[in-house]
């Protein structure tokens, strides 16, 4: 899984068919601290999550085990709004 942060919204008038009334964010991908990391990443968003906020991002087959992603052209998908993170080193 990655810990990111939404960072904007990808509009693609014309795409698969599959990924219709679908919605697609911008994640940047950040550290424990809550710091940015380099890159970003195009994930299709399955809970509902908005801008600035941070989430849980699997990709790869993971992400089309998501919920509803099944046979859909998908690398990467939001699958949860992290509330809290307790870090103890």
């Amino acid at each position: 899984m990655i810990i990111g942060r939404i960072i904007g919204n990808v509009v693609a008038t014309r795409k698969d068919p599959r990924l219709e009334g679908q919605k697609l964010l911008l994640v940047r991908p950040i550290n424990l601290r809550g710091e940015d990391e380099s890159g970003c990443i195009v994930a299709l968003d399955t809970v509902g999550a908005g801008y600035r906020e941070r989430v849980l991002v699997v990709s790869g087959s993971s992400a089309r085990m998501a919920e509803g992603l099944k046979d859909k052209p998908v690398d990467a998908a939001i699958i949860g709004i992290i509330d809290t993170m307790e870090v103890s080193e």
